[in-house]
């Protein structure tokens, strides 16, 4: 196996990371038992949404999501719900309220077939697929087939990334790549259950910037990765492909509470999957671009601060006054959180002012 990469555990799921990493870890024993009691409310109505689906013509289906990884391993990712949907899934077409309508097939078995060869994997609890698989596959973009019993195939692309690349991205998309103002609750249910993804906004000049800096680096690996559910992966697609983003991978995650945690964090789950990426490309170093809205800024400094040699550097959109309004605020860069020691950081309203920055520092 080449030295810029190495290839991460095998058969550990996005709702098993993100169960790992949400705090805190003790919890009181009464709401231990409250916990446990509303788990087992959940596993109920489960059961019944799933008689329901059934019988309503609802039939297994194999969401398949893009994935990465090197010549010798790849990361599959894909879900397994109950759909009223017919052929290929690929193209993920349920849009709005729908998608979070589906019901996840529990601990489903999905057959991956990969470079010749037909893996065994199985869904988690909540229906997902996220599972490190041996090949042998060259550098750029291949085609995986999942099938899983009663549904139709479904196709994934996979990025193997090439053993001398150094250089790759990482993006948020919620006020980075695409306008949201997500934390207003009522626009983002409206954004997230209601509106078409073609009635989204791009962020000005994000869209060009992204790609002139995939231009100066071809075949680097840029993942998209963001605190949203897995249910919205298609439409985030659809606006990713529409507003001319460069190809990617989506990291997203999962709703609801786990059956150790109320609360899934948002954080955790960014900087879990940014120290794998550190894992699992050691000579890669990462641009990371975010906004100053929400997390961004200090979970990118942790990052800096702990993986300096494998940080290119940080760059934050910053929110108009409005825009930060509706987030909560501004996250400023004046506490010992946003400490990024010699790492470059780049802040501008938009992708022309990044890509400015980006130019002066050489990695434009």
């Amino acid at each position: 196996m080449s030295s810029s990469s190495r290839k991460p555990p095998s058969g550990t799921t996005a709702k098993q990371q993100s169960s790992a990493s949400s705090a805190p870890a003790t919890t009181p024993p009464r709401a231990r038992a409250l916990l446990g009691h509303v788990m087992r409310v959940a596993d109920s109505l489960h059961t019944i949404r799933g008689r329901i689906a059934t019988s309503t013509g609802a039939v297994p289906t194999v969401m398949a999501y893009p994935g990465y990884g090197s010549t010798s391993w790849v990361r599959v990712l894909a879900r397994v719900v109950l759909m009223r949907t017919s052929g290929d899934s690929t193209a993920g077409t349920v849009r709005g309220w729908r998608a979070f309508m589906s019901v996840p097939v529990r601990s489903s078995t999905v057959e991956v077939e990969l470079d010749g060869v037909t893996h065994l994997v199985q869904a988690d609890a909540g229906g997902l697929v996220d599972v490190v698989l041996d090949c042998s596959l060259t550098p750029g973009w291949h085609t995986i087939t999942l099938r899983s019993a009663g549904a139709a195939p479904a196709h994934a692309r996979i990025q193997i990334v090439d053993p001398d690349a150094r250089f790759g991205i990482v993006s948020d998309i919620d006020d980075t790549v695409m306008v949201t103002a997500l934390p207003r609750p009522l626009l983002a249910l409206w954004n997230t259950l209601v509106l078409s993804e073609r009635a989204r906004t791009p962020t000005p000049g994000m869209a060009v910037m992204l790609d002139r800096v995939m231009a100066q680096n071809p075949g680097a690996p840029i993942l998209y990765l963001s605190t949203g559910a897995w249910n919205v992966a298609p439409a985030l697609a659809r606006f990713l492909a529409r507003n001319l983003y460069p190809d990617g991978v989506l990291l997203l995650t999962d709703w609801g509470p786990t059956r150790q945690h109320w609360f899934r964090s948002g954080p955790q789950h960014k900087l879990g999957n940014l120290a794998r990426l550190a894992k699992e490309f050691p000579d890669v170093k990462w641009l990371l671009i975010g906004d100053d809205g929400q997390h961004d800024p200090a979970i990118y400094a942790e990052f800096a601060r702990t993986h300096p040699q494998q940080t290119a550097a940080i760059a934050i959109r910053q929110l108009s006054p409005s825009e930060a309004l509706l987030a909560g605020g501004h996250a400023h860069e004046d506490t010992a959180a946003f400490e990024h020691g010699d790492v470059p950081w780049v802040s501008a309203p938009d992708g022309a002012g990044l890509a400015e920055q980006l130019t002066e520092l050489g990695l434009l």
